[in-house]
């Protein structure tokens, strides 16, 4: 079953949620929200062309798109970046000392969220273009 349009929104709520955490200071969970909707929207892709996304790394899926679509050399970069977060911004044990809680700033958080919210439109004008 072909369910791109579930993906993509999933996508939309995260990086709703994330806009939420950065406005209420939880700046680890926006950091981790902006990376779930960037990886979502890239699966929303993958799902729509009728193909498995394993994985949850964006620049890795990225790269795996690129081979059928052209992907700007900044969503790339981005991708690494939104990366980073991850699993850090989870884990206490991920730091050398402290919580995440206490590791994310909000311009952290809102670089974050810039990044996802160019991959998240990025792959939503892709969607329309795709065949299923």
């Amino acid at each position: 079953m072909e369910r791109s349009a579930d993906w993509m929104d999933q996508a939309q709520g995260d990086l709703e949620h994330a806009r939420s955490d950065v406005e209420r200071g939880f700046y680890d969970w926006a950091c981790f929200s902006a990376q779930q909707a960037a990886e979502k929207a890239v699966k929303a892709i993958f799902q729509k062309m009728g193909a498995v996304a394993w994985g949850h790394s964006v620049a890795d899926l990225l790269e795996e798109l690129s081979s059928s679509h052209p992907v700007p050399a900044e969503l790339r970069d981005g991708a690494l970046d939104l990366d980073k977060a991850y699993i850090p911004a989870r884990y206490p044990n991920a730091h050398p000392s402290g919580s995440p809680r206490r590791r994310y700033t909000r311009t952290e958080a809102e670089r974050m969220m810039a990044h996802a919210e160019q991959i998240v439109r990025f792959c939503e004008s892709l969607l329309p273009t795709l065949q299923s």
